[in-house]
């Protein structure tokens, strides 16, 4: 750096040697070589050699600010008399340390876009040379081109996922960024129990993935609410969910599609409600049966009112019948059925199924008679002993 020549547009600068010890890069070369000759204005960019090649951009943040402050010192130190002008190199180093921005990884920082290209976009944030933002952290979701997202002369915000590397070039991301608001959302969509639509992707023993705000998620074979016996077949298929859980952390997203299926279908039904449905498995514990792509389960205590030896004795799998509803667990997402609350007669289901059937909603209607009625009688006597409690104080 001591006695280095270097020539400006109109001037030429030899002797710079007293500010070797507080020169580290060219760039405070050509600082120090436009304070010398009076000229605050960069000079020109360095020619570069060989045939088609292209330089990196240089972002010039810290270096204008310098020149700026500069020339401030100089215009209010032109009338006091001094060998620098009123400008020093120690100065000089202070302005550089004031000016030369700390950037770590996990910053938001503002930068425009100097150039693009099918590598990615140099973006100028104020460093002292161009951050870059490779092709695949310019957006969370697939791209045929960069500039779908970013263009030339664009101002946006960007998050440092690396720090400099050995040329001082940062590395950025607005892919990052947009996880981070695609978890949020998912956060948010689950403390409101929203029903989503995710897009099946892949299938495994355990269930279904699927995609959801272009976050993976995962539908456990218990939560599948669509009977199908190759469930390959399901792949690019959109499925309702709802969130059963969102733990970023530990980057887990789990779904309940047989949830979203049961608050859809149990609106065009209520408690006290006969329907329809398929048998499809029996277990020790009871009979679950298809009532519109809801599994509800007929445990084996409400099928009838009289004893029996197995359930297989009484029903099987694909057999169609009419059931009540007694319960919903909406948390869930299960559904409690009945067919002894149906039995005109107590151990009709064993006797007789068919004319359980037939009465099925004769039943049903006295059923409901006799829970409103219960439900009012509750309420009177709940207001004859709130009256009592009022006359005692």
């Amino acid at each position: 750096v001591a006695h280095r020549r270097r020539s400006c547009e109109t001037c030429f600068v030899a002797d710079i040697a007293p500010a070797k010890q507080h020169l580290h890069d060219r760039r405070d070369v050509r600082m120090a070589s436009l304070l010398a000759c009076k000229r605050l204005v960069p000079c020109p960019a360095p020619r570069v050699r060989g045939a088609g090649a292209k330089a990196k951009p240089r972002a010039r943040g810290t270096a204008v600010a310098v020149a700026q402050e500069a020339s401030s010192d100089a215009s209010s130190a032109s009338t006091a008399p001094s060998d620098d002008d009123g400008f020093t190199y120690e100065r000089f180093q202070e302005l550089l340390d004031k000016f030369d921005f700390k950037f770590k990884a996990g910053d938001k920082v503002t930068g425009h876009v100097l150039r693009i290209d099918n590598r990615g976009a140099y973006v100028d944030i104020g460093a002292k040379s161009a951050a870059f933002v490779p092709t695949h952290e310019v957006s969370i979701g697939s791209l045929a081109r960069i500039d779908e997202i970013l263009r030339e002369g664009q101002n946006r915000e960007f998050l440092i996922v690396r720090d400099d590397d050995p040329d001082g070039q940062m590395l950025l991301s607005l892919r990052k960024m947009e996880y981070d608001v695609a978890w949020r959302r998912a956060k948010q969509m689950m403390e409101e129990d929203a029903t989503v639509h995710g897009k099946v992707v892949n299938v495994n023993r355990g269930g279904l993935l699927v995609e959801v705000e272009h976050l993976r998620g995962f539908i456990p074979s218990s939560h599948i609410g669509v009977r199908i016996a190759n469930r390959e077949k399901l792949i690019g298929e959109e499925l309702a969910l709802k969130f059963l859980e969102v733990d970023e952390e530990n980057t887990r997203l789990v779904f309940s599609n047989r949830r979203a299926i049961a608050e859809r279908q149990l609106k065009s039904f209520q408690v006290g409600d006969v329907v329809e449905g398929i048998v499809q498995a029996i277990k020790p514990y009871g009979a679950f049966v298809d009532i519109g792509g809801i599994n509800g389960l007929l445990h084996i205590s409400q099928v009838t009112h009289d004893m029996f030896t197995s359930l297989e004795s009484v029903l099987g799998e694909g057999d169609k019948i009419k059931v009540m509803v007694i319960s919903y667990d909406k948390e869930r997402g299960r559904v409690s059925l009945s067919t002894k609350k149906l039995e005109p007669t107590p151990g009709d289901m064993l006797r007789n199924p068919t004319l359980v059937f037939e009465k099925a909603e004769e039943m049903a209607a006295s059923f409901r008679k006799r829970i409103a009625e219960a439900e009012e009688a509750a309420r009177e006597q709940e207001a004859r002993m709130a009256e009592e409690l009022k006359k005692q104080e």
